[in-house]
């Protein structure tokens, strides 16, 4: 079943206070479990992956393991740009266990694309978390993703951005994958700046679907910027910049 497929993503009203955060999806005080992230079309963490063995017993790998060290692979390269051979080497596995485990290299591709969404919500929700107002959570989410592609040994910036540029119009389910990831993202800013409207730290009366959407585009903006080598400084003026339009 394709992402699109899957439940749609509810998110409860804004309540304001120091520690709440806007909708469950960012509440700190809720269980995430399996279930919750495959409503919202998320992966849940994998269990070793079993491979069958020529002498009869199983051999086990870590697939998020495997997975983590395959997607800088497909960051740096993108799909067509990464070999089999390639994608072995880097996941430390033979061709064979890949193709038992993931059919293939489009199977390694989806895989790495769920996972890194996975952790990259996973991280976006405690770094909300962290902020209070609406708008220091606006500013603390477009921080995120600058820093996801401009940070030190996580400069890998975001496989849905260059499997929508490369994939998507070839390929319906990778392009439904990108949607819904994209949809979801604006889906979060909308809800902050309804949170910033109602704590008083963003000023009301703005279109906030027409403002999420400017800033989705800001945010995937700065992925593509930061991973293209801007400095972290000019990242956060951008950011700066971009703030002073809520006031």
């Amino acid at each position: 079943m394709s992402l699109s497929q899957s439940n749609s993503l509810h998110l409860h009203p804004a309540i304001v206070g120091n520690s709440t955060i806007a909708g469950i999806f960012f509440n700190p005080d809720i269980d995430f479990g399996n279930d919750r992230f495959h409503n919202i079309g998320m992966k849940p963490a994998s269990h070793p992956a079993a491979l069958s063995n020529p002498r009869g017993r199983p051999r086990e790998f870590d697939m998020d393991d495997a997975l983590d060290k395959v997607i800088p692979l497909f960051c740096a390269r993108g799909f067509h740009g990464a070999s089999i051979n390639d994608i072995a080497e880097t996941m430390e596995l033979t061709v064979g266990s890949i193709y038992k485990a993931l059919k293939d290299k489009r199977g390694v591709f989806l895989a790495a694309i769920d996972r890194q969404l996975s952790v990259r919500q996973g991280a976006l929700r405690q770094t909300i978390a962290a902020a209070t107002s609406g708008r220091d959570k606006l500013r603390a989410a477009l921080m995120f993703y600058a820093g996801v592609s401009n940070t030190g040994d996580d400069m890998q910036g975001c496989l849905i951005v260059s499997t929508t540029v490369e994939l998507a119009t070839f390929d319906e389910e990778i392009a439904n994958r990108a949607r819904d990831s994209l949809k979801r993202r604006e889906v979060i800013l909308n809800e902050l700046l309804k949170l910033g409207e109602t704590d008083g730290s963003i000023a009301a009366g703005s279109n906030n679907a027409a403002t999420a959407r400017l800033m989705l585009c800001l945010m995937q903006g700065l992925i593509i910027i930061g991973k293209a080598g801007r400095t972290r400084k000019e990242l956060i003026a951008v950011v700066d910049a971009a703030m002073k339009i809520l006031d």
